[in-house]
């Protein structure tokens, strides 16, 4: 196998984890590109397999990276609270020989496009796997939302900020604003309000064969659009924020013996308290 070696060095403990590991992934694979700087154009590398090091923050810095062309990613989690990267450096020796052996399960998850489009033009194009959100910003006054679906207006949320989330962002940014919860493998998005201002705004679900909208009338000097936790623009008066299903997957290889409610019950502690 042909692998890219990726991770934030940056963060402490990958540099360190990158050189443990790296004899050990030769047994198995020829490594043929490294960066831990999160830079690097990865959409024309050619390899088999992606081996990400770190947390969740670190498999959308790849995801990112490796753009319309998406490798297959091992996701070995050298932080604490990781939904995708949930692998141990323990684990990865037999998955690395299941992955040679053509035994290893991949998973696809859901993309999206997001454009931002500004008096009719488009004037940015950004590839996501969490989350778009549109976020009121300083002053930090309660922001009035246009949400359409398929050119239709759903409502007006007064809110300090609009999630529209892919399933595997639904464990994060939008979670934690009162979101639900999806499996991954759905192919669906969550809209979630942050803070809204009425007791009858409840998050939405909804096929991601739909186009969905933002659109802000009256921005404040600080409202933002952000992808995956990177602000992407400023949000101006008649701007129109659009996200719709991508043509690429997130394809993830499933840690041997690791299963969806494993993972949920670990990482958010059901049935006791969170362990780091």
């Amino acid at each position: 196998m042909r692998v890219v070696l990726l991770g934030f060095g940056g963060r402490p403990g990958v540099l360190e984890g990158a050189e443990r590991l790296r004899p050990l992934i030769r047994q198995y694979a020829d490594i043929v590109a490294e960066d831990f700087t999160g830079t690097q154009n990865l959409s024309e590398v050619q390899a088999d397999l992606a081996i990400v090091l770190g947390g969740d923050g670190s498999i959308l810095r790849a995801a990112r990276q490796m753009g319309y062309h998406q490798l297959p990613v091992v996701a070995v989690n050298l932080g604490r609270l990781g939904f995708l990267a949930d692998l141990t450096p323990e684990e990865l020796p037999k998955l690395l020989h299941q992955m040679a052996d053509g035994q290893a399960q991949i998973l696809d998850h859901l993309m999206f496009e997001c454009r931002l489009f500004r008096g009719g033009q488009e004037v940015a194009c950004v590839l996501g796997l969490n989350e778009t959100a549109v976020l009121a910003g300083p002053p930090f006054a309660l922001l009035e939302i246009e949400l359409y679906i398929d050119g239709e207006l759903v409502t007006t949320y007064s809110c300090d900020g609009l999630i529209i989330s892919t399933p595997v962002g639904s464990t994060a940014h939008s979670l934690s604003a009162g979101g639900p919860i999806l499996r991954k493998e759905m192919q669906a998005f969550v809209i979630s309000p942050i803070s809204p201002h009425t007791l009858t705004n409840r998050p939405v679900v909804d096929s991601a064969d739909r186009i969905y909208e933002m659109v802000v009338p009256h921005p404040q000097a600080g409202t933002a659009l952000v992808v995956d936790g990177q602000v992407v623009d400023s949000v101006q008066a008649g701007d129109r924020v659009r996200v719709e299903r991508a043509a690429v997957r997130f394809r993830l290889v499933q840690a041997p013996g690791h299963s969806y409610y494993r993972t949920l019950r670990e990482k958010l502690g059901w049935g006791g308290r969170w362990r780091p």
